[in-house]
């Protein structure tokens, strides 16, 4: 593959970090303790800047601040249009900040700028947008007793909310979990990936300018052990929104159901599967596959990692994939010709490293890449194995980087058998012309999504959650609004009715 590390011949844009520390009932403050934490940039581990580090004092000021809002504010007691005026406001300041929040995402987390700038910084502005739509639409229903009573039912805000946002995504995420809560009417903690936490800053930031009032969005960075873990086990939060790893999603879990048996909703880890028939256009189907496998440098939870290819087609699709590998263009991500940035940090560049060693040990064919490919920075070859079986390591367990195991199938009944083989169920990609093979398909293989001849088909309309140790409840669609509400039931006698 193509290293793009050496002279530049593009232009970085200059960049100033405005917002380090946590953002709580409206203002920056330092950590109650003083202490800082550093944030590094992964394309060459040099440090950025130095954050504030929240720990249970803080998140405490910041859930008093949110209960506060949420018990005594205007924030869920204005009509859901007032909400929605300000929420496009939100949107359109995100919009005039797109150069700037795209580049705070490219040296936090070493995400592709143009990426940046052409999806996840528009897309978050979309998010807030939908939900805008959204907010003067809540309501619920009248229900039909069968003796004299009147009942109805109301959807309220659930409350105060504490959201934990993973790394890898840093600005969407944050929306799929900020943009339906506030629609709905509650107050929250935001707890960003301690890798990643200079774009929440800057969100926090616009959204006092768009108006949303003090108290209703805190933010608060921190590490897990300390932030997460207080929020997790607060008293006075009604509910957690958690996307990361399915160890600390269990930890999450217990934490709540030992404090206030607060709801708990998780997108936890996949190993999403692509299975590709015969019958598919080989060109595209590579393409798509590579697109599956490499995005975002393989760190996304529905990563394509497993590739079950049918024997018919299997060599020629081996044969160009490993073609399409080669030339991808590793570099730095400000540079428009480059397909894959640095990993986020040293660790998960030493764990995939790490994975990579245990495929060649467990017997797996190395075919392309499994290398470095800088002496600065977290860069890591794209690498495809082949000779994979489904109980290595490579197979079963969650890599987040850009390794490929490709795999050879008969039937579709072998390919349902080697789908599900997993404990995971976030995702799963169908490659087929054949209608009856998709409609097979997409109801027998367990998982959240199936895209079907397409991949990373994410819509703000369209929901988003796994089955089994992929966790659950939904981010995007009504779905996910639907999770920041309660439903109260109220009954009234009728009397001298008419009828019922």
């Amino acid at each position: 593959m193509a290293a793009a590390n050496g002279e530049k011949g593009f232009q970085v844009p200059e960049l100033e970090i405005k917002f380090t520390k946590l953002f709580i009932n409206g203002q920056f403050v330092d950590a109650a303790s003083g202490k800082t934490f550093e944030t590094r940039d992964p394309r060459n581990g040099d440090v950025i800047a130095r954050i504030a580090e929240g720990d249970k004092a803080d998140v405490d000021l910041a859930v008093k601040a949110a209960r506060e809002a949420f018990d005594n504010g205007p924030w869920p007691r204005m009509p859901g249009c007032a909400r929605g005026r300000i929420l496009h406001k939100f949107a359109d300041l995100v919009d005039q900040h797109v150069e700037e929040l795209a580049a705070l995402d490219t040296v936090d987390a070493g995400k592709l700028f143009q990426m940046g700038k052409l999806m996840d910084i528009p897309g978050g502005a979309n998010l807030l947008r939908y939900y805008a739509g959204a907010a003067d639409k809540i309501h619920g229903e009248t229900l039909k007793m069968s003796r004299p009573l009147q009942a109805y039912t109301l959807k309220e805000p659930v409350g105060v909310v504490g959201h934990i946002v993973p790394w890898n995504y840093p600005t969407t995420m944050f929306f799929f979990k900020v943009s339906p809560a506030l629609a709905a009417g509650c107050t929250m903690v935001v707890k960003p990936a301690e890798q990643t936490p200079l774009s929440a800053l800057f969100y926090a930031h616009l959204a006092k300018e768009a108006g949303i009032p003090d108290g209703v969005l805190n933010i608060v960075p921190g590490f897990g052990p300390m932030a997460g873990a207080a929020i997790a086990s607060h008293m006075d939060i009604d509910k957690i929104s958690f996307t990361g790893s399915t160890e600390v999603g269990r930890i999450i879990m217990q934490a709540a159901a030992m404090s206030n048996l607060k709801s708990v909703s998780l997108e936890l880890g996949g190993k999403s599967p692509v299975i590709v028939f015969d019958d598919a256009d080989v060109d595209m189907a590579v393409n798509l596959v590579n697109m599956a496998t490499y995005t975002n440098k393989g760190e996304i939870c529905v990563a394509g990692s497993r590739i079950y290819v049918q024997e018919g087609i299997y060599d020629a699709f081996v044969k160009k994939s490993v073609e399409l590998a080669k030339k991808s263009v590793v570099g730095d991500p400000f540079n428009p010709n480059v397909n894959q940035g640095p990993q986020v940090d040293k660790d998960q560049y030493e764990k995939v490293l790490k994975y990579i060693d245990v495929g060649k040990r467990e017997g797996a064919t190395l075919l392309t890449g499994g290398k470095p490919c800088s002496e600065k920075g977290y860069y890591i070859e794209p690498t495809i194995f082949t000779d994979v079986k489904d109980d290595m390591s490579i197979t079963q367990e969650e890599i987040f980087g850009p390794v490929m195991s490709l795999m050879k199938f008969k039937t579709v009944e072998e390919a349902i058998q080697k789908a599900n083989n997993t404990r995971y169920g976030l995702a799963a990609g169908v490659v087929t012309k054949n209608i009856d093979t998709m409609n097979t398909m997409s109801r027998s293989v367990r998982a959240g999504v199936i895209w079907v001849n397409c991949y990373f088909a994410f819509n703000p309309d369209a929901p988003f959650g796994g089955y089994k140790m992929s966790g659950f409840g939904k981010d995007m669609g009504i779905d996910a609004l639907d999770k920041y509400l309660h439903t109260k039931t109220v009954v009234t006698p009728l009397y001298n009715t008419p009828w019922l």
